[in-house]
């Protein structure tokens, strides 16, 4: 089994030791070294615990043949485009339970036409964690508003709608939200 605990290592900027004495009994930074490349077989009981240390889904530290990476030619920041100081690559996203798409089928906002944006699904009790971000939020009647979660007192949401001069919305105890998680564009 290839896996790929060591680019999701680097990625996290974890050490060795790091993910040793998050692994849940702690063990040694040499037995994570020997996982990683291979030289110690990594069975479905280890693939779990350094899962778990590194905050991960255990599929997301195995390389799968049908799953193709994409190499990290470069790294995009203030300065410009640089070359990558160690090889990398990306995954493509994938799907995961619970997620639900918006399409966008004309731009608003920072969206274009094209583009998908994928959504988890938060319960009451979780729609803290989605203050400042784009939700979408089920209404009446099989419909939906889009927009940027501003507030929320005594069971209303305060919501902002995408695009210029739109007026602050509040909806009252929606039986869930949709925090916005990914969004997919093609160039």
């Amino acid at each position: 089994m290839i896996t790929a605990i060591r680019e999701v290592r680097r990625a996290k900027g974890l050490t060795l030791d790091d993910v040793a004495q998050r692994c849940a009994p702690p063990t040694t930074a040499q037995t994570i070294g020997r996982l990683e490349t291979g030289t110690r077989t990594v069975s479905v009981g280890w693939l779990n615990r350094i899962a778990a240390a590194l905050e991960v889904d255990a599929a997301d530290l195995v390389r799968l043949p049908d799953r193709p990476e994409i190499a990290v030619a470069a790294v995009l920041d203030g300065n410009g485009a640089q070359a990558p100081r160690r090889a990398a690559n990306v995954v493509p996203p994938r799907g995961e339970p619970g997620l639900i798409a918006v399409t966008v089928s004309g731009g608003i906002g920072d969206y274009r036409a094209g583009d998908e944006i994928w959504c988890a699904r938060l319960a009451p009790e979780e729609f803290a964690s989605a203050l400042n971000r784009d939700v979408l939020v089920p209404r009446p009647a099989g419909r939906f508003m889009f927009g940027r979660l501003i507030g929320r007192e005594e069971g209303k949401l305060h919501l902002l709608p995408l695009g210029a001069g739109a007026r602050q919305q509040v909806i009252a105890d929606p039986a869930w939200i949709a925090r916005a998680v990914r969004l997919v564009r093609a160039l």
